[in-house]
C-alpha cells in the first residue's frame, strides 16, 4: 500500500538515504494479518509520518514483481499532522543506526519533476494527473521499472 497525500502544493514523501543512495518514495508498507488494505494504509501513514489521512481511493496498481508483488497506490485526503517518524516505528529504529536514513517530508510539487523517485513510472503518472488536474476514476495498472 502506498499513499498519495497532497497539502499546500506539496507531496508527502519519504526521503531515503540508503547507504548514500538518495531518492524519494511514497509513504506506505505491507498489510498486517487481519488488516484490510485501507486499515494498513491509515496505520502505515501514521507510523511513518504522524500524518492523518482520510478518504483513500485506489488510483494506481504498480506491478512490482517478486518479492513485492502488486503495489496498491491510493489518493488520500490530508487531515492533520506534520511529517516526523514515530519513535517506535521500524523506520525510526533503522534511521537511528545512522546509515540507512528515513526522512518523511513535504516535497514541493514544483520539485517533483527533477526528484529522483523510486518508481519513475509512478512519478510520471502522478505528474500527468497533476498537470491534467484529474486523477484516474478507475485504477491504472503499470509495470515497475528499477531506478
Amino acid at each position: 500500500m502506498r499513499a498519495i497525500v497532497i497539502k499546500d502544493d506539496a507531496l508527502l514523501v519519504m526521503h531515503r538515504n540508503k547507504f548514500g543512495d538518495q531518492y524519494y518514495t511514497l509513504i506506505g508498507g505491507g498489510i498486517d494479518l487481519g488488516e484490510s488494505a485501507e486499515q494498513s494504509l491509515y496505520r502505515e501513514v501514521a507510523e511513518e509520518t504522524r500524518v492523518t489521512i482520510a478518504n483513500p481511493r485506489l488510483v494506481y496498481v504498480e506491478e512490482a514483481g517478486d518479492p513485492f508483488g502488486p503495489q496498491y497506490i491510493y489518493l488520500c485526503d490530508y487531515q492533520s499532522g506534520e511529517p516526523t517518524l514515530t519513535e517506535d516505528s521500524e523506520e525510526a529504529k533503522i534511521h537511528a543506526l545512522g546509515q540507512n536514513l528515513y526522512t518523511p517530508m513535504w516535497l514541493p510539487l514544483k520539485d517533483l519533476p527533477g526528484a529522483r523517485f523510486l518508481s519513475e513510472p509512478l512519478k510520471q503518472h502522478m505528474l500527468q494527473a497533476l498537470a491534467a488536474k484529474f486523477w484516474p476514476e478507475n485504477p491504472v495498472t503499470f509495470q515497475h521499472v528499477e531506478l
